[in-house]
């Protein structure tokens, strides 16, 4: 028995409407290059904003770990259990150079960061931005528990230097994965929180150093609270596994059906729509660009210039975490309780304040969340290192007066040079390097920027203990210069890199080469042609393989403006 005429035609499609189905088929086809099969066989699980939640969850866990580690220390190094395990930290009158080995103690944790970061120049690209990140996540398992069992000085040193490599490869990849799976509308909030949930973990270890501080019978007073570091570490490694590869390493390995599923699945949009081939032809012509000479990514092309323009590029990276860390973060971070110590607080009132203080660091954060992208990177930048520089003035003028109100105004003051500094900074320089660095160079420039980031942390912990010892107030000062000396710096060679898909920063620097422009002046055009267009192309001077047309089925075609493209 058969269905009425009328109603057949509701549920079986016509014969045109198979034939159109078809005739698309053959378009996505043609398109891509790529059969639909194959990319269907790797679509991720996840999709759109379930996707970009789970990516922004793995990664503000690796962020929330890296806080979490930098803040622990800050009340445990002076605790009495710690003490009596270690009293090389001892810092007393009959062992000056204690104040050395008691500074030595947190530092030696970013020599080995340096060495993690430094080694992501062979691996990183190797292995991919997923294992990676398991392999960092992994080391840190380890040294946590070597931390947490430590009996003598030479094993926890040894143990925190461990840590540390986990803690560089982590740090080294983690931005630039998270930068590669987000759309460039929301990649500043996104990779913004990261700092946010920085100095989350800095506020839980300070809280819970307080809630142990009172354990003073036991040495769990300072081995729970390193321990409980691994909770972080077990779901960074076991969540990265559920998570795809960043679309941009894929295609740079010729696994293209695969970086068309996840960007796919990043836009929550079938394979023929024209963002999705937008973002693929972006990438791929990023990676002809990139492999036009020599194929594959080497260390010595982060000194070459011409139209990648990799040098100028590597060096800005370099040089903006080198001044993050410049700023003197890690002076309050690292030293917060024995800060309020100096200024006269008791052991529990300066724990508190410490606790306060980063509690205050991580609501301010979401300042510069909510600004990144209305305000630009570069006037942030700009705003944290004015605001910095004058409270460190302060901090030194009142730090001469030393009295009563003096004392109490320099707690504010440091409450707010946090201010300024998340604003500014904190999340800032993650992102930034992160997004200036091209496609082939990408891991070893991001390799290169974080070692210099761990190097200058080691610098300033390792030299901040003394330097308060020696010159006392004038510490401040010493900062307030520095951060002055950032504001010209950024505001003369730092392009801005907001609002732009990362391929499009290729065009940048491009067109900068090409016209003799200053690439800040150029970043701050409005006129700069898309990655993906004819023009885009003359300007990389790069040949993709595609043809430009003029649209006549802009839902099955690529489109820009009045262009779309097909591989020939």
């Amino acid at each position: 028995m058969s269905l009425p005429p009328t109603d057949q035609e509701k549920y079986w499609p016509s014969i045109a409407e198979k034939t159109d189905a078809v005739q698309e088929q053959i378009n996505i086809n043609q398109q891509f290059d790529l059969d639909p099969a194959d990319i269907a066989i790797y679509a991720p699980s996840l999709r759109g904003r379930k996707l970009t939640a789970a990516v922004a969850f793995v990664a503000g866990t690796g962020f929330t770990l890296l806080g979490y580690d930098q803040g622990v220390m800050s009340s445990l190094i002076t605790g009495n259990q710690f003490e009596a395990t270690f009293p090389e930290v001892v810092v007393e009158a009959s062992h000056p150079n204690h104040a050395t080995l008691q500074s030595f103690t947190i530092a030696i944790y970013e020599v080995g960061c340096l060495f993690g970061a430094l080694s992501n120049l062979w691996v990183g690209d190797k292995l991919g931005r997923r294992r990676t990140i398991a392999l960092g996540g992994s080391i840190m398992m380890i040294g946590a528990i070597l931390q947490t069992t430590a009996f003598s000085f030479a094993h926890l040193i040894f143990a925190r230097i461990f840590t540390g490599c986990g803690t560089g490869l982590i740090t080294s990849t983690v931005p630039t994965y998270h930068a590669e799976l987000s759309p460039s509308a929301k990649r500043g909030r996104m990779i913004m929180m990261e700092g946010t949930l920085i100095v989350a973990g800095v506020a839980i270890a300070y809280w819970i150093d307080l809630a142990l501080f009172f354990v003073n019978w036991s040495s769990a007073q300072w081995r729970v609270p390193i321990s409980l570091q691994l909770v972080f570490e077990i779901i960074v490694v076991t969540c990265i596994g559920f998570l795809p590869e960043s679309p941009r390493w894929l295609v740079k390995h010729g696994r293209n059906a695969e970086a068309m599923a996840v960007i796919s699945a990043m836009e929550d949009k079938p394979p023929s729509d024209p963002e999705v081939q937008r973002t693929y032809y972006g990438i791929r012509e990023a990676v002809a660009v990139e492999t036009s000479t020599t194929g594959q990514g080497s260390l010595r092309e982060l000194i070459t210039g011409g139209r990648s323009q990799n040098f100028r590029r590597t060096v800005i990276a370099v040089v903006c975490q080198m001044m993050q860390q410049l700023t003197g973060i890690n002076l309050v971070t690292y030293y917060a309780t024995i800060l309020f110590q100096r200024l006269g607080l008791s052991d529990v009132n300066a724990r508190i304040t410490a606790a306060a203080n980063g509690t205050e660091y991580f609501l301010a954060s979401f300042l510069a969340y909510y600004a990144i992208d209305y305000v630009g990177r570069r006037q942030l930048m700009l705003i944290g290192a004015i605001g910095q520089s004058i409270v460190m003035l302060l901090l030194a003028i009142l730090g001469y007066i030393n009295n009563g109100p003096a004392q109490i105004v320099s707690v504010v003051l440091l409450f707010g040079f946090n201010t300024f500094f998340a604003i500014g900074w904190l999340g800032m320089a993650w992102l930034y390097c992160a997004e200036l660095a091209g496609l082939r160079t990408r891991a070893q420039a991001n390799a290169l920027s974080t070692a210099s980031n761990w190097t200058f942390n080691f610098v300033v912990v390792m030299v901040v203990g003394p330097s308060f010892n020696n010159i006392s107030w004038r510490t401040y000062i010493v900062f307030a210069a520095l951060n002055a000396a950032i504001v010209p710096v950024v505001y003369f060679f730092f392009p801005e890199t907001g609002g732009r898909s990362l391929e499009d920063l290729d065009v940048v620097f491009a067109l900068a080469h090409t016209t003799g422009e200053d690439p800040v002046k150029v970043s701050l055009r409005k006129d700069i042609p898309l990655a993906g267009s004819r023009e885009a192309d003359e300007i990389l001077g790069v040949s993709t393989g595609v043809q430009y047309h003029q649209a006549t089925k802009p839902s099955t075609s690529f489109s820009l403006s009045s262009e779309t493209r097909t591989p020939v």
